[in-house]
């Protein structure tokens, strides 16, 4: 595909979706500023790129909106739609977005498929955008359905029940949703590479398959990193007044688990970025 096209055919896109999730309250004003130049950038440097930043937005999106009554009467402060701002955008694709343009640099933006063989590279860079994008897809999912489960919440450090909403707090429908999540994100890079991307051997086309499983731990592995952490590093704590559970330590707040390290975000952050590079290398070693 041309150069110019390409850039015409990824502003295109960006701008729909950018306006579609503007207007269906899945993003802000400004995470739909910050959100069409993520998308722009990722459709640019390829379709397979663009199609999975799009599997894990609308399918995370999807989940966000279920149960939503049910939600808020355990988080007061949840917004419609979930909507996102510019600064969550950026905390679910900062990092893939910088591994994009260095995959652009180093393929001068010819499509490549994983194969270790012929460049490390390349292959550990591109393992790295699916091992991000299915922690990002595998933690939403998690949170978002483990909450609606009937389970009872267990602390993933003591396995001690908690209550719905604690940070580090799992279910069994949670765990499962994040590997979901994850194997979603390896099929769509999978299922659009048939017609994107041309192997060098037909053994190392039919080894592309194994994209989906990685994916699908990575989604695992991301979301039980993203546990560990909120029970550790986030504070979560029982308000008296509210009687709700809450992030922030106050005088009428009774803690429950973790320290005041990390924010939500932060927390995000750093889970995606310890996938990234676990399915990094992961990838250099099965590609």
């Amino acid at each position: 595909m041309d150069s110019s096209f390409q850039l015409l055919f990824a502003v295109f896109v960006a701008s729909l979706i950018a306006f579609r999730a503007h207007k269906k309250k899945s993003l802000s004003t400004s995470g739909a500023v910050a959100g069409f130049f993520v998308m722009a950038l990722h459709f640019f440097v390829g379709c397979r790129f663009g199609a999975i930043l799009l599997a894990f937005f609308f399918s995370s999106s999807r989940v966000t909106n279920v149960g939503e009554d049910k939600k808020r009467l355990l988080d007061p402060e949840l917004k419609e739609g979930g909507q996102r701002n510019w600064l969550q955008v950026l905390a679910n694709s900062g990092i893939a977005s910088v591994l994009v343009v260095t995959i652009w640099v180093f393929t001068e933006g010819k499509d490549k498929c994983l194969n270790s063989e012929e460049s490390a590279l390349i292959t550990s860079l591109i393992g790295g955008v699916i091992g991000h994008y299915s922690c990002c897809n595998g933690d939403t999912w998690s949170s978002e359905l483990g909450i609606l489960s009937d389970e009872q919440p267990r602390l993933i450090t003591t396995f001690k029940p908690v209550r719905k909403g604690t940070n580090g707090g799992v279910t069994r429908t949670g765990i499962l949703a994040a590997a979901a999540a994850g194997s979603v994100i390896g099929l769509t890079f999978v299922l659009l590479g048939l017609s994107t991307t041309r192997c060098e051997s037909k053994t190392v086309a039919l080894k592309q398959l194994l994209i989906i499983p990685v994916a699908t731990a990575a989604g695992l592995c991301g979301s039980i990193i993203d546990s560990l952490l909120g029970a550790t590093l986030q504070f979560s704590g029982v308000c008296s007044v509210r009687r709700k559970v809450v992030g922030k330590p106050a005088p009428t707040v009774k803690r429950i688990s973790g320290l005041s390290i990390l924010d939500n975000n932060a927390v995000n952050f750093v889970s995606i970025l310890l996938t990234t590079i676990l399915t990094s290398i992961a990838c250099l070693y099965i590609f």
